[in-house]
């Protein structure tokens, strides 16, 4: 018999990081009784604190933070964690999203938002980040690349490959598929938990991130190839 949500999820610690507190208590009874354990801040400030003490499992970070921006603040997470971010943004604000995966965001959703739809992109990013109970000694290797899913590890060329969750799984389903091209609808599926939407640029930025993070071939090419209209390549050797 399968875990039900509230089992599965029973243990993930969310920091919930706005200045509204009126929708930090709501989200937090919300995601409560969806059997997560919540705890809401409400400056930028203590928020970076927080998400760098290794107390949670995983980040929900509002951009439009007063003083210290949440764009900001998940800069100096970064810069020294990978603990998972989900952002907030404004409906519509397309610039905050991009510039908040560039810089290591796992997943956004807009404000106003239902709290079933933050709880499905939480679900989505724990069920990746966390160690698979069977298959922890399964190693994928293609050419410079080894993978362990279920310890969420990577090397590159011998050396650790710092990604995000959300990029290791797309380097994931890339690996897993080496040499052949994979839709971007199937990244999309497989990797963030969601089907592709129309003018979502997520799959996009965060292969563009993981390009910068592997470097160019001796060809000069990128390891990760492009193909109009279909998906991305990544070369096996």
């Amino acid at each position: 018999m399968g875990r039900s949500p509230l089992q599965e999820f029973a243990m993930i610690r969310v920091l919930l990081v706005d200045d509204d507190q009126e929708l930090t208590g709501l989200l937090s009874e919300y995601l409560e009784r969806e059997g997560f354990e919540a705890t809401a801040v409400h400056t930028g400030e203590e928020g970076e604190v927080q998400a760098l003490s290794g107390q949670f499992s995983i980040v929900v970070l509002d951009v439009m933070l007063p003083r210290l921006s949440g764009i900001e603040v998940l800069r100096r997470i970064r810069a020294r964690s990978q603990v998972p971010v989900v952002l907030l943004t404004a409906r519509g604000d397309n610039i905050d999203r991009i510039t908040g995966l560039e810089l290591g965001a796992d997943d956004y959703v807009p404000k106003p938002s239902s709290p079933g739809e933050l709880v499905a992109r939480l679900r989505a990013i724990m069920r990746r980040v966390q160690p698979a109970e069977q298959a922890t000694t399964e190693v994928i290797k293609t050419g410079p690349l080894v993978l362990w899913p279920g310890k969420r590890q990577a090397l590159w060329q011998g050396r650790e490959l710092g990604v995000t969750s959300t990029e290791f799984s797309l380097l994931e389903e890339l690996a897993r598929s080496a040499g052949q091209v994979v839709s971007k609808q199937d990244l999309s599926l497989n990797a963030l938990g969601c089907p592709l939407t129309r003018y979502d640029r997520r799959i996009d930025v965060h292969i563009s991130s993981i390009r910068q993070k592997l470097g160019p071939r001796p060809d000069a090419k990128a390891w990760i190839q492009s193909v109009r209209g279909l998906g991305y390549l990544l070369i096996a050797e």
